[in-house]
């Protein structure tokens, strides 16, 4: 077989197996942040369907494919259909660039886990990340409801403002490395003390903060704030228009997991005699567990309180940062 025609079902074979395994962690999230909250609430959480409840989620599945998708008579019926699609797409389009594992053989080739290796990985992955603005802006002004338009309007606020933070707390890795590529910044963290989140915890705190704005988790989950009688900018969707946004949630959730363990706690360098493909595993779970844990431990953030924390502090320490990491790399 020539090396072109193997690329080429290698790249197909990969998107496949990261389109498949990511949509069905999506779904396992679910059923782990129902049995991880339900645990610290001193609750059962779902047990009815299949071993301890994890065929939950076939149910839920069944559900949402069987329930029908109801569009508003006044709303925008394109618009109103196509919102859901570019959550989902642009949430999965954003993994492109990320390698998931370290490079292995495989029938005397090397497999690199990464579907495209690009120079500019960190600024792809923001850039693609960013589109998911458009999805709740287009569902809240489609859906003919003045709450959906109000809170689309309030998600959107949210979501820029933090991927202002984002980028700026990336922007000190960046300054030091020099590369935007996400393999190496992973190769330039050798060792446990060489991991970013030592060499710069502020950045990593402000990235972290701006993750949860952009993946809607409690506490700064202006998105669809749950607290709310209605649902946000998805107030009039249902099935499995409702799924995509759902879908696209868990997997933003999940890509935000890798990117952060990449970027800051080492990536898939080994660790002592642990290879690397299971500390990667390892670290990433440990964010995705910390996601739900604080959703469990802290309450929600009323919108003045997350734009003036944005603005008035979070801010003004990124800019500390960047000034702080420019003047020690002279």
């Amino acid at each position: 077989m020539s090396e072109g025609l193997f690329f080429i079902i290698e790249t197909f074979i990969k998107a496949v197996v990261i389109l498949a395994v990511i949509a069905c962690l999506a779904g396992l999230a679910t059923y782990a942040e129902r049995k991880v909250l339900a645990y610290m609430q001193r609750r059962i959480g779902p047990d009815m369907v299949g071993p301890v409840g994890v065929l939950q989620i076939v149910a839920d599945m069944i559900k949402l494919f069987t329930k029908e998708d109801i569009v508003p008579a006044n709303a925008s019926r394109f618009i109103f259909l196509i919102a859901p699609l570019i959550s989902a797409i642009a949430a999965f389009a954003a993994l492109a660039p990320i390698p998931f594992l370290p490079e292995f053989e495989l029938f005397g080739h090397t497999i690199r886990p990464i579907l495209a290796d690009i120079n500019v990985g960190v600024l792809y992955v923001m850039g693609v990340a960013s589109v998911c603005v458009f999805s709740p802006l287009m569902a809240g002004l489609a859906s003919y409801n003045k709450f959906a338009l109000i809170a689309a309007a309030r998600a959107v606020m949210g979501l820029i403002s933090f991927e202002v933070i984002s980028g700026l707390a990336l922007l000190s890795v960046i300054m030091i490395t020099g590369s935007l590529s996400l393999i190496d910044i992973n190769n330039y963290q050798k060792g446990i003390f060489g991991w970013f989140v030592f060499k710069q915890p502020l950045a990593f705190v402000l990235f972290l903060m701006a993750s949860f704005v952009e993946c809607n988790r409690t506490p700064f989950c202006l998105t669809e704030n749950e607290t709310e009688i209605v649902a946000g900018y998805g107030t009039e969707y249902s099935g499995m228009l409702w799924a995509m946004f759902f879908i696209g949630e868990y997997a933003n959730m999940i890509a935000s997991s890798i990117v952060i363990t990449l970027i800051f706690l080492g990536g898939f360098n080994s660790f002592w005699f642990v290879p690397g493909g299971l500390m990667m595993i390892f670290k990433a779970s440990c964010v995705f567990f910390f996601f739900l844990w604080t959703r469990a431990a802290w309450p929600h953030l009323r919108p003045d309180q997350l734009m003036a924390l944005c603005w008035k502090i979070l801010l003004p320490l990124a800019l500390v940062n960047v000034l702080i990491t420019g003047i020690a790399l002279i």
